[in-house]
């Protein structure tokens, strides 16, 4: 569970009440844009890199949804999109063609004057994971990224199968064979560790830790943090301790 203070809590609670309705205006844009960017609001003056812009989209598909907001500035000011009509084409044109599986949405034109508009793109949650950025469409190449606090991070091989796993809304029961239990003391020398702790102190091998890493994850046993610098985990409901400067704080997995 994400824990997030009261300013943000307001930002999330203004996305609930309007990702089912399409009446956002021109003071909801400012108001969520003022709160700042962070887990399901990010800011683009403009698409200067659809390709890029569209790694947010799929963060957001493979979290908890979230808001899109081109024509708003870093700073959170709203200028405005002078070409929306083109900006609104190349967005609609990639999420089409370059999202896999294809992800549920609505877009919003808001003015801001009589020539300027805010694109507002509301990403719905995916209920089939994980969602891929395709950026090879011969080839069917892809990644997928997921939404932590106000970062679009690519997802390793291990949170894949997590949101995988999760999707099937199935039990999943764990036997505590040798490589479990011998994963398990790895916490009791530290609070969080990776597949590279796993390598150096343990003798399981890394496919093994990777499979038991997931299975864990999905029985609610371990929580899976990720980062730009990799995964950490911890037992459920415990925050991670870094290793590295960007250490992760308490994801949702």
């Amino acid at each position: 569970m994400l824990e997030v203070g009261k300013p943000y809590y307001q930002v999330l609670c203004l996305i609930g009440n309007h990702l089912e309705r399409k009446d956002m205006n021109l003071n909801d844009v400012k108001k969520l844009a003022g709160m700042g960017e962070g887990l399901q609001v990010e800011f683009k003056r403009k698409v200067a890199d659809p390709l890029k812009v569209l790694r947010e989209v799929v963060a957001f598909a493979n979290r908890k949804g979230g808001y899109l907001l081109i024509g708003v500035d870093d700073d959170g000011s709203v200028p405005g999109l002078k070409h929306a009509d083109d900006e609104e084409f190349v967005m609609k044109e990639v999420i089409d063609k370059h999202c896999n599986p294809i992800i549920d949405y609505q877009l919003e034109r808001v003015k801001v004057t009589a020539k300027r508009d805010v694109l507002v793109f509301k990403i719905k949650e995916s209920i089939q994971k994980p969602v891929f950025l395709i950026y090879n469409l011969k080839r069917k190449i892809g990644r997928a990224y997921i939404r932590v606090e106000d970062k679009s991070v690519q997802t390793s091989r291990e949170v894949r199968k997590v949101l995988k796993g999760q999707t099937k809304n199935q039990d999943n029961l764990v036997k505590y064979g040798e490589v479990e239990q011998s994963l398990l003391r790895c916490f009791h020398q530290t609070q969080s560790l990776n597949m590279q702790y796993l390598a150096e102190n343990t003798s399981i091998k890394p496919h093994e830790a990777s499979d038991v890493l997931v299975k864990l994850t999905l029985a609610n046993v371990l929580e899976v943090h990720p980062s730009d610098n990799g995964d950490l985990y911890t037992m459920k409901g415990e925050p991670p301790v870094g290793r590295g400067q960007d250490a992760p704080r308490r994801l949702f997995i």
